[in-house]
């Protein structure tokens, strides 16, 4: 099954161009095999070590690029790169991604062992969204855009929701 790949035009203009996050977890390969199964993943590029840890790798999910690496690596332990299990089990990053199909992707990524912390819904801000923890600690907000809305519009449907 191939899962169609969003383009720019699926997510709202100011979300075209974004930071690219830099992830750490403590097993990249296996990560990296998760992120495959469970968003869609595409590896495009990897710089492995001799023991078989990943020192930098590149993957694209839903139009994004995403850099990761074994936070265990030398280079990595020099430095202040740490897994969400080296600190505890938490993270002060959630990863935001637009896809055309939330619904699809967060039933494949439960399928593969990501917790669904909020399962998908249309939200005051016009996204329909989900968010998942994924095995290695991560959290992932997934979106599927559905409607252009004015910022006063955000600010009553979320004044109303309350």
């Amino acid at each position: 099954m191939t899962e169609s790949r969003p383009t720019p035009a699926d997510a709202p203009e100011r979300y075209h161009r974004a930071v690219v996050a830099h992830i750490m977890v403590d097993d990249a390969p296996a990560a990296i095999d998760f992120y495959r199964r469970a968003f869609g993943a595409r590896e495009d590029f990897r710089l492995g070590a001799p023991d078989g840890r990943v020192l930098h790798a590149e993957v694209v999910i839903g139009g994004s690029v995403l850099m990761l690496g074994d936070a265990s690596v030398p280079e990595a332990e020099a430095s202040a790169w740490r897994s969400p299990a080296a600190l505890g089990g938490g993270t002060t990053v959630a990863l935001h991604v637009f896809t055309p199909d939330v619904d699809a992707l967060v039933l494949r990524a439960e399928a593969e062992g990501a917790e669904v912390l909020q399962p998908p819904k249309d939200m005051f801000h016009g996204d329909r969204t989900a968010i998942l923890k994924d095995p290695f600690g991560h959290l992932w907000v997934f979106l599927t855009h559905l409607e252009d809305v004015s910022e006063e519009e955000v600010r009553r449907r979320l004044e109303a929701a309350l």
